[in-house]
């Protein structure tokens, strides 16, 4: 079917890889590049073998001109982006440059500030519908399969949705007094920035974990949670018919919130250069170096993840509530593909929306975001390839 160049090399990469060797019929030849091209030779050689051809490079994701030239020289279908934030434009420019369709798990924020917003990738609409091709924003899970559900619900369930909260809980445990089950340099400053939740449209602007919640979880059961920023609130808000507020809530246990406090109070979590020893440094780029590497945390990470949406909004004129929603076990994940439940729940969704882009159930020109597409094809292979879903018409709702 076709080739796919996948930028990237962490722990959500190696879960889409693994994904795509299990879907041959549509990735028959897959790159894998990243900065540090041993880790794309490891990778390769623990996949090598099965029907999908495996390729490596050494790209600098930051350098538009070496992508360029990586992906003229592949031909790729499809580039799926796997690397940092920071890094979206330069990827989206090549890909521009070269008329392929682009697929990624998380908008663009900055360097040097924490601020998650779709207005720089959607800046790019009118030049990827003058070249013809395909951007596919946030296919992940939060963005990405959130957007999902919300596009699934309003299809198949509501003829109007007025209220989503999105509620994302990990349930797991990796032993560690403090660590993070992502990027660590992306998960702080998510977790430090200012809260925000879209009501009667405009946001409104919350201190840093000032807003709490009891939650019951599914399968997990009895947890707090904050009230976060989160991208797809933005795109949400402006895509979804009838909504009047939509907020994002995550799960944080005790440990986690005080050594995190500690270290925003010593001033470990800042994204300014500070000088040291000569060198300009930055105190979290530091931090992330001597916390435990997410990728790492896939044998000994125990417990469930469960992230859904839950709708309130009217269907016949009567007022009706619903949940979506998944939950994940880390061990499973662990046995099937080497990580934990976080890089798999983010890693399956990029894989699907990369398949969907590429074999053309999902196609025009322009920049979208996962919920402007027609959800049923996606949540199909949800429960395909290892993120069923399931259903509650009658939920707890969050005050």
């Amino acid at each position: 079917m076709g080739k796919a160049l996948i930028i990237g090399c962490g722990g959500v990469a190696s879960v889409a890889i693994h994904k795509c060797c299990q879907n041959s019929d549509v990735f028959e030849e897959i790159m894998i590049a990243s900065r540090t091209k041993s880790k794309c030779d490891a990778l390769k050689a623990k996949l090598d073998g099965g029907k999908t051809i495996i390729h490596t490079a050494q790209v600098d994701a930051d350098n538009t001109v070496e992508l360029i030239k990586l992906i003229e020289s592949f031909k790729p279908d499809v580039v799926l982006n796997l690397a940092l934030p920071y890094q979206d434009l330069t990827i989206m420019d090549a890909c521009l440059a070269t008329k392929t369709n682009y697929v990624d798990t998380a908008n663009y924020e900055p360097l040097d500030t924490a601020k998650f917003e779709y207005k720089w990738q959607w800046d790019y609409k009118e030049r990827f519908e003058k070249a013809g091709i395909t951007a596919l924003l946030g296919s992940g899970f939060d963005p990405g399969v959130t957007g999902v559900f919300s596009a699934y619900a309003m299809k198949h369930e509501f003829d109007e949705i007025n209220y989503i909260d999105i509620l994302d809980c990990n349930g797991g445990d990796h032993g560690y007094p403090f660590a993070t089950n992502f990027n660590p340099e992306i998960n702080i400053r998510e977790v430090s920035a200012k809260g925000s939740y879209w009501e009667n449209g405009h946001w409104v602007e919350t201190e840093p974990m000032e807003i709490k919640r009891e939650y019951n979880f599914d399968e997990v059961g009895i947890k707090d949670m904050y009230l976060l920023h989160h991208e797809e609130l933005e795109s949400l808000a402006l895509n979804i018919k009838g909504i009047k507020r939509i907020r994002f809530f995550m799960t944080f246990g005790q440990s986690y919130l005080t050594h995190l406090k500690c270290l925003e109070n010593v001033g470990m979590t800042s994204i300014k250069p500070i000088e040291f020893e000569g060198k300009q440094i930055v105190p979290l780029q530091f931090l992330k170096a001597i916390l435990p590497d997410p990728s790492t945390l896939g044998p000994r990470t125990v417990g469930k993840t469960n992230i859904g949406c839950i709708f309130r909004g009217k269907k016949g004129g009567k007022d009706k509530t619903y949940y979506i929603y998944n939950v994940c076990d880390h061990q499973e994940c662990y046995r099937e593909v080497g990580s934990q439940a976080i890089s798999y729940t983010t890693g399956v969704p990029a894989m699907i929306g990369a398949m969907l882009v590429m074999n053309g159930t999902w196609k025009g020109a322009g920049v979208f975001n996962i919920e402007e597409f027609d959800p049923d094809p996606f949540m199909d292979a949800l429960n395909k390839f290892g993120l069923p879903w399931q259903e509650d018409f009658n939920p707890t709702l969050v005050d």
